[in-house]
């Protein structure tokens, strides 16, 4: 699809946001299929509660839902299997909740031309490999995750900053790319310190949250961060150890902190350490399409959302948030203010080039800015971060 075309359909669903329509409410069901516990306090418990959202706003709605869908979890479990069921159950619409269940949703959608299928995360109407009956939909929570690496680097006592990821693909490399832009910004525009002077280290785990025996342990690697000398730990999984790892190191006398990520309320569980948290809010968007599924109008798309800048967390209209934590200090928080207006508006714009892979080789030559596909397609870390950039 020509880039102008995915531009106007995420343009269409993300304006849907500001007046959205009661007409086209009819009774749905509604499949959601998590990769994680949907109470994992944090990627699949979003989704899930963005699920519960729908059945609260459109009368008549019912969810169901199959959890931790993973081949470690439920091994010899198929995509396909599990839509039969929902099928069998009634479902019209099936929400796949995570990239890695592209080639199953895929054979579903084929199996089941009769359903709309709704993958979270995925791009295949982008690429064209798409059925008529299945859509894509993600959020930029990169625009989050900026104000994430800001905070950190506002923050950061050493000049060394975590970064605790998942497993290794382009949306994850897309969002450590993020956090890291928005460190350097306010480490070398905001703090007006040197480039050479911050350290970004990114450490993955192999999958995204902790699977005892096949993943590394999430509470080792923070904690192996926080004993290299970094203070502040940004996370990319699904689920909060590096929270709990900083909140545990302050009750011990260490001046660390965290970013948690993906689900809103994450910071309860350990305040004192919680510099705040970039987050989905699935409800809207999830609602906008379960009307237009019930009323027969959906178009399937390739939709990737911006916030809503006039109120980030919103919880009625954007579907990006990011609620600053009890230990940014009021500064801080000012000067975080300031940052996402200017995001917002596009006085800064932290994909103008230059920008450079870790290889050296050009992600974005000077004088112009990174076009949507140039940020979904990621190989590399970006230049200046430490870790890997593939997994090994």
């Amino acid at each position: 699809m020509p880039q102008s075309r995915v531009l106007l359909a995420a343009i269409a669903l993300y304006l849907s946001f500001v007046a959205v329509s009661r007409a086209g409410d009819a009774p749905l069901i509604f499949g959601l299929l998590l990769v994680g516990p949907h109470n994992d306090k944090g990627y699949s418990q979003a989704q899930y509660e963005g699920g519960r959202y729908v059945e609260a706003k459109l009368p008549g709605s019912r969810m169901i839902y199959l959890d931790q869908v993973n081949p470690t979890d439920r091994p010899g479990l198929t995509i396909p299997q599990a839509v039969d069921d929902m099928a069998a159950k009634g479902a019209r619409l099936v929400i796949a909740g995570s990239e890695d269940m592209r080639d199953g949703l895929l054979e579903a959608a084929g199996r089941h031309p009769e359903m709309t299928f709704l993958h979270v995360s995925g791009d295949d109407v982008l690429t064209g490999k798409a059925p008529k009956n299945l859509g894509n939909l993600f959020a930029k929570i990169e625009y989050g995750k900026m104000m994430a690496g800001f905070a950190a680097a506002m923050t950061t006592k050493t000049g060394k900053i975590g970064y605790l990821g998942p497993l290794v693909n382009d949306e994850t490399r897309r969002v450590a790319n993020a956090a890291y832009l928005g460190a350097r910004y306010a480490w070398e525009h905001v703090r007006g310190k040197k480039p050479g002077e911050l350290t970004f280290k990114v450490s993955w785990i192999g999958f995204w949250f902790s699977i005892p025996g096949v993943t590394a342990d999430p509470n080792q690697v923070a904690g192996s961060l926080f004993d290299q000398g970094i203070d502040v730990i940004i996370s990319g999984l699904d689920a909060p150890e590096a929270l709990t790892v900083a909140g545990s190191r302050r009750e011990a006398g260490a001046d660390v902190y965290s970013l948690p990520y993906v689900y809103k309320p994450a910071c309860q569980l350990a305040p004192e350490a919680c510099l705040g948290v970039p987050y989905f809010n699935w409800g809207p968007p999830f609602l906008i399409i379960a009307r237009q599924v019930a009323a027969g109008t959906y178009q399937p798309a390739f939709a990737w959302l911006p916030p809503d800048f006039a109120d980030m967390n919103d919880a009625d209209k954007s579907p990006v948030g990011f609620l600053p934590g009890p230990a940014l200090s009021a500064k801080n928080r000012k000067d975080l203010d300031t940052f996402s207006a200017a995001l917002g508006s596009g006085a800064v714009d932290l994909y103008a080039g230059p920008l450079d892979y870790q290889d050296g080789t050009v992600f974005v030559p000077a004088g112009r800015s990174a076009t949507e596909k140039e940020q979904w397609y990621c190989p590399q870390l970006l230049s200046g971060m430490q870790g890997q950039s593939a997994a090994k």
